[in-house]
């Protein structure tokens, strides 16, 4: 029987058909890889804001509470900007004179707010309710990473379904007592969260329709 194909075509042949098979199992599991990276959830990334604000400064340095800025973070479904008026009672006419000021100056002049740059931002189809974390013992630091030592804010973390399902799924080893979530994330053992968790009567939960209305 006449061969069809040359040795040559036969050989291309089965290379594409082994490329094929080895592109349709790889693609995705590229794909899956790349979705988990810094470089497709944002991860350590941060923004340049218009007013050079040091959280390392504010908190660690001046003792100021995350509330006093953030003050609907215990009973909003946002946690929330302070109005520009709050910046500059603790500030020197000097002080707000100077170029770093400028965005203040005008946010007071005009009335608008300043126009910051959001760090941390969830997709459309999550529902998220701030209070609803703080007032059961899930710390700032647990989301937003160790503000209190940057002096520029970076997205702390990959804020991926995996990443929030950890807590959902075991949240003793996350969860802190109330007097303590915004003075330090102070993990305990797992006794200790169990017992912060029953107080609390925090649920594991895990349904879609938790996160996704």
């Amino acid at each position: 029987m006449a061969q069809l194909f040359s040795q040559r075509a036969d050989i291309l042949l089965r290379t594409a058909l082994v490329a094929a098979i080895i592109s349709v199992v790889a693609l995705p599991l590229a794909a899956w890889a790349f979705a988990r990276t810094p470089a497709a959830t944002g991860q350590y990334r941060a923004f340049r804001q218009p007013v050079p604000f040091a959280h390392s400064l504010h908190v660690s340095g001046l003792k100021i509470d995350c509330r006093y800025c953030h003050a609907g973070a215990e009973r909003a479904a946002m946690a929330g900007l302070p109005p520009t008026a709050a910046c500059v009672p603790c500030h020197h006419d000097a002080t707000v004179s100077s170029n770093l000021f400028t965005a203040v100056r005008q946010s007071l002049s005009s009335g608008k707010p300043i126009p910051w740059q959001r760090v941390t931002r969830l997709p459309d189809f999550v529902f998220f309710n701030h209070a609803v974390h703080v007032q059961n013992g899930v710390d700032c630091q647990a989301c937003h990473g160790p503000v209190e030592s940057m002096r520029e804010v970076y997205q702390a973390a990959p804020l991926t379904m995996e990443w929030c399902v950890q807590c959902h799924r075991a949240p003793e080893r996350y969860i802190t007592p109330r007097a303590t979530r915004v003075s330090g994330w102070m993990r305990g053992d797992l006794a200790r969260g169990r017992a912060i968790a029953a107080r609390y009567d925090v649920q594991r939960l895990l349904s879609c329709t938790t996160c996704h209305r």
